[in-house]
């Protein structure tokens, strides 16, 4: 089995959720250091950090990747994302592994993460989807226009 990063970087996030369950969130390196005593790959991989910081954060802009297995609640501080989170409109990648990409001893993981972060919201897309997909709708019609000018014709003859 062919362990991808990502998931790699969900699972780690997952453990550390559920063995510190008090906690809100996590540091990158926390998540980094949790892969790499779990040791799914035979080695830590770099891209766990990279997909930890980015790849897999969902309110961050893809760069490339749009998976949205995490959240970042600070600059260098992640968590799970929830159900009901603000992601990136441009985010569209999974939120969970698929069953067959992890090793089946981590199955049960993936399942109570699915449970205790939700899925509902997640699976069934963001209520503000379709107005997101207006953006930049209509730009040609403004292309050379001054914003300042277009303002001064249209408050010509207001006394």
């Amino acid at each position: 089995m062919d362990l991808k990063v990502a998931d790699e970087t969900f699972l780690a996030t997952a453990l550390l959720h559920r063995e510190q369950p008090e906690r809100l969130d996590f540091t990158i390196g926390e998540i980094v250091e949790r892969a790499r005593r779990e040791n799914l790959f035979g080695e830590l991989r770099p891209g766990v950090r990279v997909h930890a910081t980015l790849h897999c954060v969902a309110n961050r802009a893809p760069n490339p990747g749009t998976y949205r297995m995490l959240y970042a609640t600070g600059k260098r501080t992640r968590r799970l994302l929830l159900a009901g989170d603000d992601v990136d409109p441009d985010r569209t990648g999974k939120i969970f592994p698929q069953d067959e990409d992890v090793p089946p001893k981590y199955r049960e993981i993936v399942e109570w993460a699915k449970q205790r972060y939700g899925t509902e919201k997640q699976d069934r897309g963001r209520w503000l989807d379709s107005v997101f997909q207006l953006r930049g709708l209509g730009k040609e019609l403004w292309r050379g226009e001054d914003a300042d000018e277009y303002i001064r014709k249209l408050r010509e003859g207001w006394e």
